[in-house]
């Protein structure tokens, strides 16, 4: 499994997501000004890129799953 490129991609993508994630929620604890300006924009990246993984995955389980 781990050498086929569309794994890779996926946990790329999977690994994106959790930066955003991370980033997203620092933002938020800290809060301010960087916050209130930022905050809606980062929940946008994280959606957009949540939704590109779940295509990935959902894709990789369905070329990849044994029986299909």
């Amino acid at each position: 499994m781990t050498d086929d490129p569309l794994f890779w991609v996926m946990s790329l993508s999977v690994l994106i997501v959790l930066g955003i994630l991370v980033w997203g929620m620092g933002s938020f604890g800290k809060g301010g000004d960087y916050n209130r300006k930022h905050a809606n924009k980062i929940m946008r990246w994280r959606i957009g890129a949540q939704l590109v993984a779940v295509i990935l995955i959902v894709l990789f389980v369905y070329l990849r799953g044994e029986g299909g």
